[in-house]
């Protein structure tokens, strides 16, 4: 099993935006020393609490400050911008941080976003799938392209322009070679979209606010398509992000983890979960979908969802993650805002060098922060 990192960011609205960003930074150079496998950064264009707008300007500015972590969009939302952009500019990502790049995607769901950019009334998936197409293709093909999908709104096309002699009309092409990793975030129960990665050969990333009970919805319905594609999943590729805490004691890790007032993960799951309730999307919250919405509190949500405790107790809680849910190829970790910023880096290390080591070593994998699941 693979140790990953996630974050939004999510961050208090009183907190200074510049000084988060910094902090956000310094936490993906910590993570990278200390071994972690790669870090997810998410995007928002309207929301001042996740304050990254362009995922690939902030980890721009980390590929000559890291050493090996690799640096993940979490997600580029892809109805956002035309499918040339995004290739052209994930490719040149790609170049300069020689391979060390994961384009994660997504439609982009928070409405405000896209009311600001004029498409709140359009289907954001259809575009998104529309635009993966069009990524994939310019990638694979030559000038002059002539793309021109069925049903697919993107034409992409330099034969009017293109002068190859001097090199006008030449697309970037990625480092990785046919193309970087492609992962995308899953949050719905029983989600129809995992299907069409596994067929894509794209990778899941299930959400860290979802709930235990729904994610081997997610690997039976990537293994399906998989499967449609003639291949097997292999659980390498599934990530499964969890909120987790690791303290030095359990009075700690109780406190600083789910009950403390000023618990960041008490603020971050308040958070969600009214963001999720105004978008109708609460039902991960719920062990049953048509549960009450009266059985959905905070302190249950914290309960269900964060795995908090001592380096034994989290070690055993992973563990019966996985015995619940089937074979987990990386466990990603999901960063909060640093309250306190000294419990904030002592649970990242523990993480990294006491808890990940036993799990793996459990799992016969060798006494090792990565290893890839069997």
């Amino acid at each position: 099993m693979r140790l990953g990192y996630f974050t939004m960011p999510l961050h208090p609205l009183h907190r200074d935006g510049t000084e988060t960003l910094h902090e956000d930074r310094q936490t993906i150079i910590f993570a990278d020393q200390l071994g972690f496998y790669d870090a997810f950064i998410g995007e928002h264009l309207t929301d001042q609490a996740e304050n990254v707008t362009n995922s690939m300007i902030f980890l721009a500015t980390l590929i000559f400050e890291t050493k090996q972590i690799k640096l993940a969009t979490g997600t580029s939302n892809l109805s956002h911008a035309h499918p040339t952009l995004l290739a052209a500019q994930a490719a040149m990502f790609d170049h300069l941080a020689k391979g060390r790049f994961i384009f994660g995607i997504s439609p982009g769901a928070l409405a405000s976003d896209a009311e600001a950019l004029g498409i709140l009334s359009e289907d954001r998936g259809q575009i998104f799938a529309e635009a993966i197409d069009v990524i994939l293709a310019i990638w694979q093909g030559e000038p002059p392209y002539n793309i021109d999908l069925p049903n697919n709104r993107f034409k992409v096309s330099v034969e009017k322009t293109q002068v190859l002699e001097i090199g006008r009309g030449h697309i970037m092409k990625p480092f990785q070679k046919p193309y970087p990793e492609i992962v995308g975030t899953v949050v719905a129960p029983f989600s129809k979209g995992v299907i069409a990665m596994g067929q894509r050969d794209f990778h899941p990333m299930s959400a860290n606010f979802l709930l235990d009970n729904w994610l081997p919805s997610h690997w039976a319905n990537y293994s399906a398509g998989k499967e449609l594609a003639g291949q097997k999943a292999l659980a390498k590729d599934w990530r499964v992000a969890r909120t987790v805490f690791v303290g030095d004691n359990s009075a700690i890790a109780k406190s600083y983890g789910k009950e403390n007032a000023d618990s960041p993960y008490r603020y971050y799951y308040q958070q969600m979960y009214t963001k999720m309730k105004i978008s109708n999307r609460h039902v991960i919250f719920k062990k049953h979908q048509d549960d009450d919405d009266s059985t959905i509190t905070l302190d249950k949500i914290l309960d269900e969802l964060v795995i908090s405790g001592t380096v034994h107790e989290v070690v055993d809680q992973i563990l019966a993650l996985q015995e619940k849910v089937g074979t987990i190829g990386e466990i990603v970790y999901a960063g909060m805002d640093l309250v306190d910023p000294a419990l904030g880096r002592r649970s990242m290390e523990l993480m990294a060098h006491e808890v990940m080591p036993r799990v793996n070593e459990a799992l016969g994998l060798g006494y090792q922060t990565n290893a890839d699941a069997t």
